[in-house]
């Protein structure tokens, strides 16, 4: 029997725990590697939080901090998906997989190229299929999310969070001052606009608006101003702890990819 192909996802936060998620259901074997102190607002649905806590499970799927390349490799055989504190995701020139993908959404390529992997896939803006990756997955809300981009770019960042329930930048919390996060809420809880969800080096941060606090950046750490420490949904009845509409659509475009490029390719899915 052929080897199942080993996929490294860079970034473990909530569309790359949705891009995971599908991949593990069909039974692909995943790695992630995230920073060491994750910025992650939608802790409840990232496998990141297994840097913090040392385990995550997310809709029944547990994630484990990995301390080096081999103990990753012996979670795998249990069938854990192991998260490694990897920044630069050295593990892609150590196990030489048959897939990359660069899930960081962080609106440009941090470094990703085409020749790391028979398959680099890339979300979102910042990746040009065809030249720094062979497939990008459309990460902008609407009647494209979702699919796969063979040649081109993806929707350019638009610089505002996709409307929901009518609001768009009102449903984000962002740090008033360089400083240390404290919450005063928790991720699940309904708010009202205006009331002080964190404080940050003295600075409260107020909700703009009422609804449910779908994510919330883990407090104790330090982030720079501007940095997007919340987000609120104005759905109150918004689920917080199962995978978003939004990362399921983009692991379902992943998952296409890597059907269409990688089991087609024997030679890649033997290695």
């Amino acid at each position: 029997m052929p080897k199942r192909p080993l996929i490294v996802i860079k970034g473990a936060g909530d569309l790359a725990t949705g891009v995971a998620y599908r991949l593990y259901q069909s039974r692909l074997d995943v790695i992630m590697t995230e920073i060491n102190r994750p910025l992650v607002v939608r802790r409840k649905v990232a496998f990141a939080e297994a840097v913090h806590d040392g385990m995550a499970v997310v809709e029944g799927i547990t994630a484990k901090l990995a301390v080096t390349v081999d103990h990753a490799c012996e979670l795998l055989e249990d069938r854990i998906i192991p998260v490694l504190v990897d920044p630069e995701a050295d593990v892609v020139k150590v196990l030489r997989p048959q897939v990359v993908v660069d899930a960081r959404v962080a609106k440009r390529n941090l470094g990703t190229a085409i020749d790391e992997a028979p398959l680099v896939i890339g979300l979102g803006p910042g990746f040009t299929a065809g030249q720094d990756v062979h497939a990008v997955i459309e990460t902008c809300r609407g009647h494209r999310l979702g699919r796969v981009i063979y040649s081109g770019s993806a929707i350019p960042d638009t610089g505002s969070p996709g409307s929901v329930g009518g609001f768009t930048v009102e449903r984000l919390l962002r740090a008033p001052a360089d400083g240390v996060v404290m919450t005063t809420r928790s991720i699940g809880e309904i708010v009202e606009k205006g009331e002080i969800v964190a404080v940050v080096e003295n600075n409260p941060v107020r909700a703009q608006i009422t609804g449910k606090i779908r994510g919330m950046i883990k407090e104790g750490i330090r982030v720079p101003k501007g940095t997007k420490i919340g987000d609120i949904d104005p759905r109150k009845d918004a689920e917080h702890d199962t995978i978003s509409d939004k990362a399921l659509a983009v692991g379902g475009g992943v998952l296409e990819a890597v059907f269409s490029f990688i089991l087609a390719d024997n030679n890649a899915w033997c290695n």
